[in-house]
């Protein structure tokens, strides 16, 4: 398994989601992050004084995928981001020792093949009680 990290601008944000979206990606995290530069960020100007903006929004997106399938992303990722100007943003691609999706229980493979309500292996069916069982039950 691979995590893929990126930090992006804010408003590459829609082109990066249709781009995982048309690679097969269903499944991914964003989360506004804030970015801090040590050499100093954009003179902005606030009522006549200029100041030194130190943190830059951002935008963090996490995606977890099969090995084999990390690459693919992370270039995918890349393409959309890379214009050779200060501040493309950066990808990391991490490895993942095991996922577990928390109210199933299944691990690994199979939570990744949970796609769009899709059960993998491992994976069961639950049936929760609805107002009429506990009506009948009683």
């Amino acid at each position: 398994m691979k995590k893929i990290e990126a930090i992006i601008t804010p408003f590459k944000y829609d082109e990066v989601k249709e781009a995982l979206a048309k690679a097969g990606i269903q499944r991914m995290t964003f989360s506004g992050v804030r970015d801090w530069n040590p050499h100093g960020g954009p003179v902005a100007r606030y009522r006549g004084v200029a100041y030194v903006a130190e943190f830059r929004p951002r935008v963090k997106i996490e995606v977890m995928v099969k090995d084999e399938e990390g690459k693919a992303v992370a270039e995918t990722i890349l393409g959309v981001l890379r214009s050779g100007r200060l501040g493309d943003g950066q990808i990391a691609v991490l490895p993942a020792e095991t996922v577990i999706r928390v109210r199933t229980g299944v691990r690994e493979v199979a939570v990744m093949s949970q796609r769009n309500g899709a059960l993998g292996e491992g994976s069961r069916s639950v049936r929760l009680p609805d107002k009429g069982d506990r009506a009948r039950a009683a």
